[in-house]
């Protein structure tokens, strides 16, 4: 099993890397650009089934590292390896 990780910026967080991103795709010809907001991905695998305590844990490790709640939001979801 894998678990993927989506961390972004929160949405009243200025996003420069988003910024940029956006004036890049507008100068190459997308037009109906709205917004352009830029994160990662991160992908864990895990060995065995998830037990009771998984999402818990999940929601621990996303919270405490892999994401900085304060300016960032975060996702997660298990899908098979």
């Amino acid at each position: 099993m894998k678990v993927v990780v989506y961390v972004t910026p929160k949405k009243n967080v200025l996003d420069p890397q988003g910024a940029a991103v956006g004036h890049a795709l507008e100068s190459l010809g997308m037009a109906d650009l709205r917004n352009v907001r830029v994160g990662k991905m991160i992908e864990i695998e895990v060995d065995g089934e998830p037990g009771p305590e998984f999402s818990k844990s999940v929601e621990k490790y996303c919270h405490e590292l892999l994401s900085n709640p304060v300016i960032e939001d975060y996702r997660w979801e298990l899908v098979p390896s």
